[in-house]
């Protein structure tokens, strides 16, 4: 089995910045791309930032140039920081892996559980 642990929601003030932390763990061969999605109320899951195992990046627009994505190969963990927040930045924050399973073929989508971040104005 393959679990992805997220941390470092919270609540911050418009303008601050909060670090989310996403580490795989479990039956690993590999992992491919990893990122970050968000969904906020009555809204769809929504692509935040994604980064290769090779390191291309690729963020959406609303957080170009405010948030960062990077990983930690050796430790299976993915990471962004927000920087400059504001309140529609408020979501639940997932994490998503493409892992090949040891003894497996092929890769498969994993979610974490999902992390409340919230921006107040």
């Amino acid at each position: 089995q393959v679990q992805l642990v997220e941390s470092g929601g919270g609540l911050v003030q418009a303008g601050g910045s909060l670090r989310l932390s996403c580490a795989a763990s479990g039956s690993i061969f590999s992992i491919n791309a990893m990122g970050w999605y968000r969904q906020a109320p009555w809204k769809q899951r929504e692509l935040v930032a994604t980064i290769t195992s090779g390191g291309s990046i690729n963020y959406a627009g609303s957080v170009k140039g405010r948030f960062t994505i990077s990983r930690d190969n050796a430790k299976n963990t993915v990471y962004l920081e927000m920087n400059s927040l504001k309140p529609e930045d408020t979501a639940v924050y997932f994490c998503n892996a493409a892992v090949q399973p040891n003894g497996k073929s092929s890769s498969y989508n994993y979610w974490g559980q999902g992390t409340q971040v919230t921006v107040s104005s």
